[in-house]
């Protein structure tokens, strides 16, 4: 039993990496608290969903821009201090929600440039920190590293939302992003008790010219690029979010209620995969490993939409007990999607030169971040010809599809070695 568990060892081996992930893991939860709030407040402001669907705008415009220079930035520089700047600004920005819901000021568009602020800020951070761990831990312990922040997204991701929502209710925002404020301060801390990590040779000054070095390095070196390129296929082929509305107010039935059971569903399975990753650090053929995750994405999703088909219009008089095969769904969707993200994140550390290294983590926040949106207007768009459940189902199918087109296409991929990281 003790050897499927999460493998602690970076934890026990580097004092360092045990600060950051302490601080990164409550600072996480108190992250939910706030992204879920600030909806909920807008909404409060407003009552109008349009709104709240702005501040995805807001929020993604700035990640994208300061995802692919602050990489670049985080390459120039001391990694530490990158990521200490980038923490504060995130630290002054949560203390301004702080502010204006404490004052009462009730304004739509200081949530909105707070909100855009904030993810700039998390465009550089991410970056920096991402780039950072394998400095602090073996390449032997980079899956179980990773293991780790998945485990702590996982719980975050499933504690935040519920914790949110209690504590607007009972104590009001301005207690609610105080509490983030407190415990982004572990962040901080875990962050200020790193060792100095100055710049690689060769990294250069940031820029445009730095950030076309990154991506000209991407377009030579397949293996790299396939954890982007099977990512993306997951993320637009195959992504449920934008049609759990609809799903949950006509098919399986409970409306919001189940809208949330089946996103903390999904959170669920990546605390799960973390919780249980004993096993992944044992694996050497990673970039099969990643092919076989997203394809468990594909079929989990996939499942999930045949759920929704054989459900028909069954919940338009209230929740279904289709919710529970549907839940069961989404929860080996996140386990796939959690040991997915385990791989390709070790893979693009372990096969990057460090002097790159934060260049491509801002790529890959960029595709993390833009990937399911864009999977949310195709979804939403083919609902025009077809219904939510067919939509997933296909797009399932498509997903599965596609994985196994590229990966035939790129063998080198599946051949992969851990012991041997090829970029």
């Amino acid at each position: 039993m003790a050897k499927l568990l999460a493998d602690i060892t970076p934890l026990r081996e580097s004092p360092a990496f045990r600060r950051l992930w302490l601080g990164s893991s409550v600072a996480a939860i108190g992250s939910q608290l706030t992204l879920v709030a600030v909806s909920l407040e807008v909404y409060r402001l407003t009552q109008q969903s349009l709104y709240v669907g702005l501040l995805s705008i807001f929020a993604l415009v700035p990640l994208v821009v300061a995802g692919l220079f602050g990489g670049a930035v985080a390459d120039a520089f001391d990694r530490r201090k990158v990521a200490i700047a980038a923490s504060l600004v995130l630290w002054v920005s949560t203390a301004g929600l702080a502010l204006q819901a404490w004052l009462g000021l009730g304004n739509v568009w200081i949530l909105y440039f707070l909100v855009a602020v904030q993810s700039g800020a998390q465009g550089i951070n991410a970056p920096a920190r991402s780039a950072i761990i394998p400095l602090l831990v073996r390449k032997e312990l980079l899956p179980a590293a990773n293991a780790l922040s998945m485990l702590t997204m996982g719980l975050s991701m499933t504690a935040g939302p519920l914790l949110a929502g209690i504590l607007v209710a009972t104590i009001g925002f301005g207690w609610t992003y105080t509490i983030d404020v407190l415990s982004f301060t572990f962040a901080l801390w875990g962050l200020f008790k790193l060792p100095a990590l100055p710049p690689a040779k060769g990294a250069g000054r940031p820029g445009l010219r730095s950030v076309v070095e990154g991506f000209r390095f991407l377009g030579t070196r397949p293996n790299v690029r396939m954890t982007f390129v099977i990512d993306l296929i997951a993320m637009i082929c195959a992504q449920p979010r934008a049609l759990m509305p609809a799903i949950a107010a006509t098919m399986i039935g409970g409306g919001e209620t189940t809208v949330g059971v089946l996103l903390a569903s999904t959170a669920v399975g990546a605390f799960l995969a973390g919780l249980f990753s004993g096993p992944l650090g044992r694996v050497r053929r990673q970039g099969a490993a990643v092919v076989w995750a997203v394809a468990g994405w594909g079929f989990s999703i996939g499942a999930f939409g045949l759920v929704v088909v054989l459900a028909g219009g069954s919940g338009r008089d209230g929740v279904t007990w289709w919710l529970l095969p549907a839940a069961l769904c989404c929860l080996l969707a996140g386990v796939s999607d959690s040991v997915s993200a385990v791989f390709r994140t070790t893979i693009l550390q372990s096969a990057t030169p460090d002097h790159l290294r934060g260049r491509l983590q801002g790529v890959f926040i960029v595709v993390v971040a833009g990937g399911p949106r864009i999977g949310d207007m195709l979804a939403g768009g083919v609902t025009k010809a077809l219904s939510e459940g067919w939509v997933l189902l296909l797009g399932g199918a498509v997903c599965i599809a596609l994985v196994t087109l590229v990966s035939r296409r790129q063998k080198g991929f599946l051949r992969y070695d851990a012991h041997h990281p090829l970029p």
